[in-house]
């Protein structure tokens, strides 16, 4: 059964990103401040790198983000996930460029120092490039960028780290696991990384429910008895029988959430459509819609040019 990867990835990434650059870089912990909240910049990368027309069907999880630095200093980490199972041969060639442009749109616009991570999860990972290069007559460029591919690690290096994340690359790797009795060797390898976020106790709310929501989804069995074998001997594992397993309890998570999301949802279409009357039905100036209805003026304005241009 085919799964939307890049979702999951995208909901993964934001929960365990001081446990990914501790992974790619080993200094992490020296260069940035981890314990300070990260700003997710999705919005703004969207702005300044839209794709309406985008012809490669390569399915990328691009991240903007802004960290600290130790001294203060604000740094933006462009990060790049490559989540497709496999590349075409043109798109290969492609990446590369896209990093580059990603990265000068992100310095032209923010003039911010910009780190860039490629993360390859395919089985054709090690063929992806490391750096963008261009060469004219005299003029010469060479952008350089880390990469991580998933193939790279031994299971066992993996199996014996303490990083959250060393045991999400090898949910990853465990993904591509093919051939005979693809069912038992997938429930060996979600067992076992299961057994490793237990037993490492990374079980604050929002990490577990990250983790654990990824190894769900992103390992799928064929046989759907081998899932109801994976619950069984998940409560062999914690010493719970007959109860409401912890996959449940990350479910019940984010369906709270959820409603949480949904309320919020309904809230803000509510307003929009208070404004809106407003806008239609009053002499109103934009500022006294802005205030009596308390949001921006820019967010009525935008209501208004939409009701012009309809």
């Amino acid at each position: 059964m085919r799964h939307n990867k890049d979702i999951l990835w995208k909901g993964l990434l934001e929960m365990v990103l001081d446990d990914l650059l501790r992974f790619v870089f080993p200094n992490a912990d020296q260069v940035f401040d981890l314990q300070r909240e990260f700003g997710f910049l999705d919005r703004e990368l969207a702005e300044i790198f839209p794709e309406p027309n985008k012809e490669t069907d390569v399915r990328i999880v691009d991240k903007l983000v802004k960290v600290f630095r130790k001294d203060g200093t604000e740094e933006w980490l462009l990060l790049h996930i490559e989540v497709q199972d496999k590349t075409k041969v043109k798109d290969r060639a492609l990446f590369p460029e896209r990093m580059f442009r990603y990265f000068y749109r992100c310095f032209d616009r923010y003039r911010k120092p910009v780190a860039a991570i490629a993360i390859y999860t395919g089985p054709d990972g090690r063929q992806l490039p490391d750096c963008y290069e261009y060469e004219l007559m005299q003029t010469k460029l060479k952008y350089q960028y880390s990469t991580l591919c998933i193939l790279d690690y031994s299971d066992e290096d993996l199996g014996r780290s303490d990083n959250p994340f060393a045991w999400v690359v090898l949910a990853a790797k465990k993904a591509l696991l093919k051939g005979k009795n693809i069912d038992k060797k997938l429930l060996e390898g979600k067992l076992f990384i299961f057994r490793k976020l237990y037993e490492g106790g990374v079980f604050q709310r929002r990490k577990l429910q990250a983790i654990l929501t990824f190894l769900d989804n992103y390992i799928r069995f064929e046989n759907p008895e081998t899932n109801r074998i994976f619950r069984t001997e998940i409560d062999k594992i914690t010493g719970k029988t007959n109860t409401m397993d912890i996959f449940e309890q990350v479910a019940e998570m984010r369906r709270q959430e959820g409603l949480e999301e949904g309320h919020r949802k309904g809230l803000e279409e509510g307003v929009e459509k208070s404004v809106k009357v407003l806008l239609a039905n009053t002499e109103f100036s934009v500022g006294k819609i802005a205030s009596l209805m308390g949001v921006p003026v820019a967010f009525v304005r935008k209501l208004s040019k939409e009701i012009r241009t309809k």
